[in-house]
């Protein structure tokens, strides 16, 4: 192998991330700590009892908007990295945050905490805005 061809596989293996795909990092992009909340809804969420040893302090959180949520329309899922839904932004801290994602902006959260109370699981997290 040619010191350009082993050169150019040095940096090709430098840029792949999980699953082979290229992981390129954005320079200007960051993480910017919004607000401390907690999950709500999490008693709603059949088999939450059986998730909560796969959901770690640290881990990364997808927020999703539900505009035509019945009962809340800022309504904000929250998703594991999964994609299986374990509550909600709370309704008395959703308005902002609901806004800004109506406006293009990417949040998400990562939890601090969690504690099983029962049928209840407490998380508390960290939301984020990704600029």
């Amino acid at each position: 192998m040619s010191e350009i061809s082993k050169g150019a596989s040095e940096v090709v293996s430098l840029l792949k991330g999980k699953g082979g795909g290229l992981s390129i990092a954005k320079p200007f992009e960051r993480e910017i700590f919004l607000f401390d909340t907690r999950v709500a809804g999490t008693s709603h969420i059949a088999g939450i009892e059986e998730l909560s040893p796969y959901l770690n302090v640290d881990d990364r959180l997808a927020f999703f908007r539900e505009p035509d949520n019945q009962y809340d329309s800022k309504a904000i899922a929250i998703k594991n990295a999964d994609g299986v839904k374990i509550g909600y932004v709370p309704k008395t801290d959703n308005v902002i945050f609901a806004r800004l994602m109506d406006a293009g902006k990417l949040l998400f959260g990562r939890i601090t905490s969690k504690e099983l109370r029962g049928s209840w699981l407490r998380i508390d997290i960290k939301v984020f805005l990704l600029e």
